[in-house]
């Protein structure tokens, strides 16, 4: 009687993972990015503008967008294909930084009244993207007193190494009060970060350069805290038209190392203004291979393309052309172990073949037959 109650209780916990689907872990082996090269194109929303994408614990490829109201488009087939649209919140502005908490599965949305500063709600969905809750969170200004506007950044993630495993952090900014020209010397980009599953928000200290804008980050194997800013402003002799990173060794609280990455371009190259850009870290264990998408145009928001780095941002030695036509705002994922998102990277953008919105899906066997860009060189 002894042996068959454990051998009972194992089978109903089977049934059970079976049954409501596993949560998968983060980080699963190269290979599956690699094989035969693969890119795929197709269009999701339309009209309008603001993109995010993330990939559930169970896979579930999940796009947001809008700016007359925030809604989200799911795909359980690896981005094959897409299910109706889903309303966050109507009327409502995109303000990017979705959040997969990998802890508890759920899935967490901000949403703005209009383009900020503005209101903001949270919103909690339990059912891989199926509805949405919005939520009461407490969110705390910076360490100069200011309160973080959300809009408009990549997506944010969990850190699942290091002391501060577990944490939920995002991308923020400070706008200074409005966004013009007058006060772009003044703005300046941030985090924010939550170690109780996004009930408390704290801000970390303002990045170390002024003028940033939207941003996106993603943790390294060791726990380090990758920041990539676009850019409004520079000081005299800075290039306001490449991208500013910087590292946080403390789960994303303060940041340190700034640097101009001379290889990531910020949008066209005939302004100073820059574009919002997306990045990922390939959910690969113990490799710090990134991915930044950007247009790569002298002129005009186009020429859509993606940049790899293998060491953890410090070079980009390859980059390959997406999409030639228009190509504005960018997010960009990566699948997950285990699941039909595993192997592909998920690029959503502005434009594409019908406009809108698209989402390209590839692998980084397509990205590496790319264009070497002089600054590093690929791994043998």
């Amino acid at each position: 009687m002894n042996k068959v109650l454990p051998l009972l209780c194992l089978t109903a916990l089977l049934i059970l993972i079976s049954s409501t689907g596993p949560l998968q872990a983060g980080e699963g082996k190269l290979e599956a990015f690699l094989g035969e090269p693969a890119l795929e194109l197709g269009q999701v929303f339309r009209g309008e503008r603001f993109p995010n994408i993330v990939v559930s614990m169970k896979g579930t490829v999940i796009a947001t967008w809008g700016t007359s109201h925030v809604r989200a488009r799911r795909s359980e087939d690896g981005g094959k294909t897409w299910g109706e649209e889903i309303v966050i919140q109507k009327p409502g502005f995109q303000c990017g930084g979705v959040i997969v908490d990998e802890g508890s599965g759920d899935i967490i949305a901000f949403v703005e009244d209009r383009h900020p500063p503005a209101p903001l709600s949270v919103y909690r969905s339990p059912d891989d993207g199926k509805t949405w809750k919005k939520i009461e969170v407490k969110i705390n200004p910076d360490s100069k007193g200011n309160q973080p506007s959300m809009h408009m950044n990549d997506h944010g993630i969990t850190l699942r190494h290091g002391q501060h495993k577990g944490r939920l952090i995002r991308p923020s900014r400070f706008y200074a009060g409005r966004n013009h020209r007058s006060k772009w010397p003044l703005h300046y980009t941030n985090a924010v970060y939550s170690d109780d599953g996004g009930k408390t928000w704290h801000t970390s200290d303002p990045f170390p350069a002024n003028g940033t804008g939207e941003a996106t980050l993603a943790e390294l194997s060791d726990g380090t805290v990758y920041y990539n800013s676009r850019r409004h402003w520079a000081n005299e002799g800075e290039n306001p038209r490449r991208r500013w990173t910087a590292l946080s060794d403390d789960g994303g609280k303060t940041w340190k190392d700034l640097k101009i990455c001379e290889a990531l371009p910020d949008g066209p190259q005939n302004t100073n203004y820059g574009c919002m850009g997306g990045l990922t870290r390939l959910a690969v264990k113990d490799r710090d291979i990134l991915l930044y998408s950007n247009c790569d145009s002298p002129g005009g928001r186009k020429l859509g393309t993606i940049w790899a780095s293998l060491d953890g941002g410090k070079t980009w030695p390859v980059k390959r052309l997406v999409f030639a036509g228009s190509h504005g705002y960018s997010s960009l994922t990566s699948g997950r172990p285990g699941t039909k998102s595993e192997g592909w990277i998920y690029l959503h953008f502005e434009g594409g073949p019908k406009g809108g919105s698209t989402v390209a899906r590839f692998n980084l066997a397509w990205v590496l037959k790319g264009e070497a860009t002089g600054d590093g060189a690929l791994p043998k």
